[in-house]
């Protein structure tokens, strides 16, 4: 099972966080439309995320909610052309429990994922996934994190201690 630790943060907007983004990868950020479906499941969170081109990944994965940097274990399969098929079974084995669209400017720094995120309905995010080696504990992760988003100006901005689909309204 793959491994991160992760922090998100609420921000005004993300214009000015684009330039500094930028220089902390040395490349162009690059733009990824996703549609997640989050299932009903018994323990952690269940997604299909949808891009769009046409692909998609089905991840499981187990985070406690809270403020700080969290540890995250996650297992991801690449879906293919059996996207929409997978979906109709899902919602009839599990149903919906939210969806969520956003825009993300995906920087690639180190080992870690630098996302911004306009998530529709939410506003405006930053999210840091710094992915563990095997011998790694979840305190590296967390100094990695909060360096990072120290660059980028934010180590007051406001956590976020849940995911974005627990910020949807209810389905129903």
């Amino acid at each position: 099972m793959a491994r991160n630790v992760e922090i998100k943060v609420r921000v005004e907007s993300l214009d000015a966080l684009h330039q500094r983004a930028v220089a902390l990868s040395g490349a162009a950020l690059e733009l990824i439309e996703q549609d997640d479906v989050f299932y009903s499941v018994a323990s952690g969170r269940l997604k299909l995320r949808r891009f769009a081109d046409g692909s998609a990944e089905l991840i499981h994965y187990e985070r406690p909610d809270g403020s700080g940097a969290r540890l995250s274990d996650y297992e991801r399969v690449a879906v293919g052309e059996a996207a929409e098929a997978l979906h109709r079974v899902l919602v009839r084995g599990l149903g919906v429990r939210a969806c969520v669209r956003k825009q993300r400017w995906l920087a690639r720094v180190g080992r870690s994922r630098l996302h911004l995120d306009r998530v529709e309905g939410l506003g405006d995010f930053v999210e840091i996934e710094v992915v563990l080696e095997d011998t790694e504990c979840e305190a590296d992760g967390r100094q990695v994190a909060e360096q990072l988003l120290a660059a980028l100006g934010l180590a007051e901005a406001p956590r976020l201690a849940t995911a974005y689909a627990d910020l949807q309204p209810p389905r129903g």
